[in-house]
């Protein structure tokens, strides 16, 4: 079947959401993911959302983090701090991040584009829970297009720490160890990190696409798996389940076309 880039990137996101986890996520393509990954893969998986609700079973795609659907038939309607304190608790084993820029140790950028805090070229929305999530929760993911502009060699603004410098820089933040960035899954190629330099790590290519592609949009040396792979298409059943039950409306699959 036909998928677009968007599609593609659900479904693999989907697959690393293990039964019997926990993850946190905002609106779009994450809450897609974990809805896609409760209803074929995990369905014991608990979603929670940052406004308070966790555990629910979403009935459709909610349109924010407090919509009343992030509430349906769940475990506690709690609030932010409840959230937050989970996941300094170290109970929380997933979350899904976004930015405008992300440098090779998965340091995220969603504050500023500019050098000058106070006169910015571009003023983003900022940390909101980010920083929180991504400094707390285990596994940090994010769902993004690839290009040199996202892809850079150094970001203007550290928003949400990843690896920061490399090997031990998070640990010696006072972060908890072993925490930190998982996977990158962009509409090229899914993208790990390297144990030993904590540096991006490209670990299957999409369908289609070429390493001079990947190479071509981003604007760091990456670090290649020796056993590279070519990334699972979706499959009949992913996309029938996404495209009729957990996003009809095409809210977000439709922004892949």
């Amino acid at each position: 079947m036909k998928y677009n880039d968007m599609e593609l990137m659900i479904c693999l996101a989907s697959r690393y959401l293990e039964d019997d986890s926990i993850v946190v996520v905002g609106t779009g393509a994450p809450c897609a993911a974990a809805m896609l990954a409760q209803k074929i893969y995990s369905p014991r998986l608990m979603i929670m959302f940052e406004a308070g609700g966790i555990g629910p079973l979403l009935p459709s795609m909610p349109i924010s983090v407090g919509d009343s659907r992030t509430f349906y038939r769940a475990l506690a309607a709690s609030s932010m701090p409840e959230i937050m304190e989970t996941c300094q608790r170290g109970l929380v084993d997933y979350t899904f991040l976004g930015g405008a820029q992300i440098d090779q140790y998965g340091n995220i950028n969603s504050t500023m584009i500019g050098t000058d805090h106070q006169k910015p070229k571009v003023r983003f929305p900022g940390s909101g829970g980010a920083n929180d999530l991504g400094s707390l929760c285990w596994k940090t993911m994010m769902i993004t297009p690839q290009d040199q502009r996202r892809f850079t060699e150094k970001i203007d603004f550290i928003t949400t720490p990843g690896y920061l410098t490399g090997p031990g820089a998070r640990e010696t933040a006072g972060l908890p160890p072993g925490s930190g960035p998982y996977k990158v899954i962009t509409n090229l190629c899914v993208i790990g990190f390297d144990e030993e330099s904590k540096r991006m790590k490209v670990e299957s290519i999409h369908p289609g696409v070429t390493k001079e592609d990947i190479i071509n949009n981003t604007g760091f040396e990456l670090l290649w798996a020796d056993d590279l792979g070519i990334s699972e298409p979706p499959s009949k059943d992913e996309l029938n389940i996404l495209r009729n039950v957990v996003d009809p409306l095409r809210y977000i699959i439709g922004r892949g076309e």
